[in-house]
């Protein structure tokens, strides 16, 4: 089975959908009935390079001079019409069974134009109404757009349930399934610690943009004690909440872009993992961190209800009084700590990419 993939981002670019695509790649590179070229954006110029023996990664060159975790409307535009061209002459030299495109817009877009039979996941911002940067365009564009090329694709997969449902609330007919991100479970492992006698780690690994609530996180902490916070990531808040943490005198570690390896060193230091998203998808930091035996304090977004079960709290999004209870509760209740931790690495291990590679595989088959 040949497969085109489409995906604007991939390590090193981009955030969440770049590394979940990395992940399926990594499991896929076992299957020798499956044949895959993804076609994704550069950091620099264009190249080639084979991932596997089953599996190439074609880097276009977008001309990115700017964040490349944050990409702009000239960033998807360029991509979009580079990749069609590129994979137009892919599919002249192969022939392929399907097309799997992550983001509906552009990828799936670009699909539905490629004229193969496709598959798009939705991950987040590419549903109309989920980021408010493209109101607009949603309410005047994308809404309608998004309904044909769903409608057109063979199959339309949501990383959650909130987001199916959102999803819905722009085609009510439209039948979604839904494909959790998933955890490696290898990589990702608890560590024992010893926390009686110490302070709280709290940590959070994400773009550091208004969109994951960072601000109110930080303001939280001001009532606190007996804590350490450390913030992984980089994006255009990051001056915002220096002054922010220094304004309130909170002690914050910012330890800015990290490589992704590097990171389950980091969570398994911690104690506690924190994300006080306003909008989410299927948070790749919570799984990691749940992987890593983290409890996890986040807010009603991006289907933390499917996640957090007896592994931690869900908070309203943007209310500092229940952000600080939850954290509170950990600071005052370490064998809580204890128990929730146990809970959250027996969910992630139901959740392995193994597991989740092998239903897109089945989506493919049926496709």
């Amino acid at each position: 089975m040949r497969i085109l993939m489409l995906n604007y981002e991939f390590p090193p670019l981009g955030g969440g959908a770049g590394n979940a695509t990395y992940y399926l790649l990594k499991q896929f590179s076992n299957y020798k009935d499956l044949e895959i070229d993804l076609v994704t954006s550069s950091t620099g110029n264009y190249k080639k390079e084979q991932f596997s023996k089953n599996i190439n990664i074609h880097y276009l060159d977008i001309n990115k001079k700017e964040n490349i975790h944050f990409q702009t409307n000239k960033d998807l535009l360029t991509y979009s019409w580079k990749a069609k061209k590129y994979s137009e002459e892919l599919i002249k030299n192969k022939k392929y069974d399907l097309a799997h495109a992550f983001f509906g817009i552009p990828c799936g877009y670009i699909a539905m134009k490629l004229g193969l039979p496709y598959i798009v996941s939705l991950r987040g911002s590419d549903v109309p109404f989920y980021n408010s940067r493209f109101k607009y365009l949603d309410k005047f564009v994308f809404k309608n757009l998004s309904k044909k090329i769903w409608n057109r694709a063979g199959k339309v997969i949501a990383n959650s349930s909130d987001l199916k449902n959102l999803a819905l609330e722009s085609s009510p007919l439209q039948k979604i399934d839904v494909i959790y991100n998933g955890i490696d479970i290898n990589e990702f492992i608890p560590l024992n610690k010893r926390i009686e006698n110490s302070k709280l780690k709290f940590i959070s690994t994400g773009r550091l943009t208004k969109r994951k609530g960072y601000d109110n996180l930080i303001k939280t902490f001001r009532n606190l004690k007996d804590y350490e916070l450390t913030l992984i990531g980089e994006g255009d808040e990051e001056i915002h909440l220096k002054n922010l943490a220094v304004e309130y005198k909170v002690n914050v570690q910012f330890l800015g872009k990290q490589p992704h390896d590097k990171i389950s060193a980091y969570l398994q230091e911690a104690d506690i993992f924190v994300l006080p998203s306003i909008n989410e998808g299927m948070s790749n930091s919570i799984l990691e961190a749940m992987s890593c035996g983290l409890p996890i304090i986040t807010t009603d977004t991006g289907g933390a209800k499917e996640i957090i079960k007896k592994n931690g709290y869900i908070v309203e999004k943007g209310h500092e009084e229940s952000l600080g209870k939850a954290l509170q509760a950990y600071l005052s209740n370490k064998t809580l700590l204890k128990e929730h931790s146990i809970e959250s690495r027996k969910l992630a291990e139901s959740m392995s990419w193994e597991k989740i590679a092998r239903k897109y595989f089945d989506e493919y088959s049926l496709g």
